[in-house]
């Protein structure tokens, strides 16, 4: 195997199919876990699957992520729009970062529609539902080989 894929998820991905499903749909964060894991393994890569409400945990596993890991899917949530602190950890990760998001935050409030994260990331996935994980790990799959 080599290096895994790191995938970040931010505050309240944890209330995932019970918080606003008509926005965020009803899969869970252990459904989002599962994909990430089979498509993966389609690529032989592991995952290295994380969820935190902290700022502070999200930029610790972004460190350990540096050198150990082949590169990050991250769906920072609302810390996309506010933190500064996880795109200086993201850039200095020194790896390829997507960036995902479950609804298409463009088509949302105004104060979604910046992204800090935007700047450091290969690419941004939003508006796809759960799926938009999948597509980032088969995307930073062909990058890396």
């Amino acid at each position: 195997m080599s290096k895994p894929v790191y995938v970040l998820n931010g505050p309240n991905l944890n209330l995932l199919g019970l918080r606003e499903p008509e926005i965020y749909g009803r899969e869970t964060l252990a459904d989002v876990e599962a994909l990430c894991r089979a498509t993966a393994k389609d690529f032989g890569l592991d995952v290295i699957f994380h969820q935190s409400n902290a700022e502070h945990e999200l930029i610790g596993w972004i460190h350990e992520a540096r050198g150990t890991a082949c590169g990050i899917v991250i769906n920072p949530a609302a810390y996309t729009h506010t933190s500064i602190a996880l795109h200086d950890a993201l850039k200095a990760s020194d790896l390829p970062v997507f960036e995902v998001h479950i609804s298409n935050v463009h088509a949302r409030e105004a104060f979604r529609h910046h992204s800090y994260v935007s700047p450091v990331a290969i690419g941004v996935i939003a508006g796809f539902g759960i799926s938009g994980y999948a597509a980032a790990i088969r995307r930073l799959a062909e990058v890396i080989r």
